[in-house]
């Protein structure tokens, strides 16, 4: 099959109209604490939050079925899949629209970012399914990738420009052997973008080793919104100079030199004793541990039809942050929720989202 550039399509920025959006409901009881019923609040909750703004589809296996769709909101659907965990960022299509406006969507390989050199858990057959049946559900091409990557890997700004970072992108966990320049390739054939800006690292912690979705995201071309971190014994604090430093060096595919705009980390987040033992012990999932530090970002936000669907942690910075967002969103509602249950399970609201593009098909 020919590439998604070849056939003229591209993925549109994430504040383009949406059809609607995608989440998948948790339950593994090895990543999510006291059998997911605590995340499972917290997901109803940003569920109901997009769900004022546009349609939500949720995938739930057979076994939660009854209910999940007990709890959500009868506004949301809920469509029986089977699934290794619920992120659905990751394991989702990458939609795209073509030249008269058709749907069609990126299956990208999955190996629970890392396959058995460091991935987070076995098996992950599931998952990697899941993106083609989203796209047999909504009856859209599909282009299935011939390389490992995350949708939380990749940011667009829909004008063909593609924000990556190195240490996640180019890991040999991914692609061994895989060169800086094949995969900038790769990355322009199946996004049907025309240039990539390469940042360095991601946020320190992140499990994902690195997903460029928890440190920096387009708000409009030729605006980027970087976490930012002013305490020097932070590791973040070298990792956000930097990354800010090759975004102002940058241009991107219209040759816009990059405004850059910061929102704090938040406060540091640990997990609590509690927290670490109310996750299952197992030899093939996440094994928490009491005073592990997570990877906070209010980056990690959903751009819904009119609303900014961002996490809130109860700290001091989530004020400081609602101000920022509402400055670089004027024209959106901004609906902060409560979101340290889903970091907890190693990200957050766009983690467990994937947005659908309005399409003519």
């Amino acid at each position: 099959m020919t590439t998604p550039l070849a056939a003229g399509f591209a993925m549109p920025a994430e504040w383009a109209p949406h059809e609607g959006c995608w989440m998948i409901w948790p339950e593994r009881p090895d990543n999510w604490r006291l059998g997911a019923k605590p995340a499972q609040r917290a997901f109803i909750e940003v569920a109901s939050a997009i769900a004022r703004f546009e349609p939500v589809t949720m995938l739930v296996s057979a076994r939660q079925y009854e209910n999940a769709r007990a709890m959500l909101p009868e506004s949301v659907r809920v469509v029986e899949v089977s699934t290794n965990d619920s992120w659905c960022r990751d394991v989702g299509p990458s939609f795209l629209l073509g030249p008269g406006g058709q749907l069609a969507g990126v299956d990208w390989p999955f190996n629970a970012w890392g396959g058995l050199k460091g991935g987070l858990y076995f098996p992950w057959d599931l998952d990697d399914q899941v993106a083609g049946k989203i796209l047999g559900l909504e009856r859209a091409t599909r282009f299935r990738a011939p390389f490992v990557i995350e949708g939380g890997a990749i940011h667009v700004d829909g004008e063909g420009t593609v924000l990556v970072v190195e240490q996640c992108v180019l890991n040999e966990n991914r692609n061994e052997a895989i060169t800086r320049e094949d995969m900038e390739r790769m990355l322009k054939e199946y996004l049907g973008a025309k240039h990539v800006i390469w940042l360095r690292e991601g946020v320190p912690h992140d499990e994902t080793d690195g997903h460029v979705d928890n440190l920096a995201c387009f708000v409009r071309p030729g605006v980027v919104l970087l976490t930012w971190c002013d305490d020097p014994a932070d590791p973040h604090y070298a990792v956000s100079r930097d990354a800010e430093a090759r975004l102002l060096a940058a241009r991107d595919a219209q040759g816009r030199q990059l405004v850059v705009e910061r929102i704090p980390m938040p406060t540091p987040m640990f997990f609590t004793k509690e927290e670490a033992e109310g996750v299952d012990a197992t030899a093939s999932g996440m094994n928490r541990r009491e005073g592990e530090r997570m990877a906070a970002s209010y980056v990690n936000f959903y751009i819904a039809n009119g609303a900014i669907i961002a996490p809130c942690f109860s700290v001091e910075t989530d004020a400081p942050a609602r101000d920022v967002l509402a400055r670089v969103f004027p024209d959106k509602e901004i609906v902060l929720v409560p979101a340290r249950e889903i970091l907890l399970g190693g990200g957050n609201i766009h983690c467990i989202t994937q947005q659908q593009p309005k399409s003519n098909t």
